[in-house]
């Protein structure tokens, strides 16, 4: 499959009209730092401070919340950032949510989730979890984990498109999303991890992982 033509440039078009909208949709990505480990703090917390689990029962939790968001990032991505409307008001909400990462991939402030958007939906998902989690100590347990998962997504996410990794392994996690970005964007829907794709069979052939380490190195050096 051709490259698909995407815009090098660490700025992307604006997307909003208003001023306040425009600026909601861009953040620094050290932002959800600040948000998220605070809150993660404080459902470790309540896991033993207030509920008073045991260091098994919360790494058993810990390491279920780790794996549903493994999931959940798969799921987002591909059924939902990836789902293509056929309306002309569909395809601009797609373009907002995930269609200007696509074209503008290096933008430094649409890299990570802004909090107008990041915020909603970790209050969706707790709640979610609410009505399924047996009891207060297991719905902190978990969800502390679900959201250092989302954290570390956030982070790699950004760094994929302006760090060039040394270790082995961050080089083949990177590889498999440059591949989703300049060869083919119906595969390759993990980002933290291509656990789900090897499971659904959407990841890419062995053969190809190699052929984008030109465009990753490009990507890399062009940042600098």
């Amino acid at each position: 499959m051709a490259k698909n033509f995407v815009s090098n440039s660490t700025e992307s078009t604006r997307m909003f009209k208003s001023s306040l909208l425009e600026s909601l949709s861009k953040v620094h990505f050290t932002v959800p730092l600040f948000i998220f480990i605070p809150a993660i703090a404080i459902f470790i917390y309540r896991a033993f401070g207030v509920y008073h689990v045991s260091l098994l029962y919360f790494l058993g939790y810990f390491a279920l919340g780790l794996f549903i968001w493994t999931l959940t990032e798969y799921v987002l991505h591909r059924f939902i950032f990836h789902f293509h409307p056929s309306s002309s008001w569909g395809k601009r909400i797609h373009f907002i949510f995930h269609g200007v990462h696509h074209d503008y991939p290096r933008d430094k402030k649409r890299l990570v989730m802004p909090p107008s958007v990041s915020i909603p939906l970790a209050l969706l998902f707790y709640f979610i979890f609410y009505l399924i989690l047996p009891n207060g100590g297991a719905l902190s347990s978990f969800f502390a984990a679900f959201l250092a998962g989302y954290l570390a997504y956030d982070m790699m996410h950004y760094a994929m498109h302006h760090h060039n990794f040394k270790s082995p392994l961050m080089k083949r996690i990177k590889q498999h999303h440059m591949l989703h970005h300049y060869q083919d964007e119906h595969k390759g829907f993990g980002v933290s991890s291509a656990l789900w794709d090897k499971i659904f069979v959407s990841g890419f052939p062995k053969k190809k992982q190699g052929a984008t380490q030109g465009a990753t190195q490009g990507a890399t050096q062009t940042s600098k």
